[in-house]
């Protein structure tokens, strides 16, 4: 059970944004010693693939921040965000962590399992995040953008972390951010009301 809400923390992380799961990941596995990436993954870890990932992220945090730009973004992440997903899945519920101590027994056979359930799950989550921006600037005239997207990525941060060391919050987690996106979406609408013209009597 720990492993799969470890996978779903990561996949929605990186559907969310790909490379921040994949980046907290890595450096887990390289300074964290309770952490044990499988031998699978541990490129992970590589000097090279961090500071690419880290670059990648720096690069990602800027465009999404943008109106218009973002939209474009996420059109470019669509096959960006689902492959990290399956990445993060199918390493993080195959690592040993301080929570999950025997992640091997749970996908043991199946190893293109994990990496599946992964790509769906941070495909469904990017989907809603592209179907969502776009109406969010159209109601806010793009003010919207900065403040989605820095949520959007504290969550994935909030995500991968509670993934990795108390999988158990992830499902907490969830919630706050399915209630966060509905409030955000209500007071968008309710500002936009308040500004449109009152149409004057003839």
């Amino acid at each position: 059970m720990l492993e799969i809400l470890t996978g779903t923390g990561l996949a929605v992380a990186a559907g969310l944004n790909a490379y921040i799961p994949l980046l907290i990941l890595g450096l887990a596995g390289r300074f964290v010693d309770v952490i044990e990436l499988p031998a699978a993954w541990a490129w992970l870890t590589n000097d090279w693939v961090l500071i690419i990932i880290g670059a990648l992220l720096v690069i990602e945090i800027i465009a999404d921040k943008i109106p218009a730009v973002d939209s474009i973004n996420d059109w470019l992440q669509t096959l960006i965000r689902p492959a990290a997903g399956g990445i993060v899945f199918g390493t993080g519920s195959a690592t040993q962590t301080a929570a999950v101590s025997d992640p091997a027994a749970f996908f043991e056979g199946d190893q293109w399992v994990p990496v599946v359930v992964g790509i769906v799950i941070a495909l469904v989550v990017h989907g809603g995040k592209m179907l969502a921006r776009p109406a969010a600037n159209t109601l806010t005239a793009g003010a919207a953008a900065p403040v989605l997207s820095t949520g959007e990525d504290i969550g994935a941060v909030v995500l991968s972390l509670l993934a990795l060391l108390i999988p158990v919050l992830v499902i907490v987690a969830l919630v706050g951010l399915v209630l966060a996106v509905v409030l955000a979406f209500r007071r968008a609408g309710r500002r936009r009301q308040s500004v449109e013209p009152v149409p004057s009597p003839h």
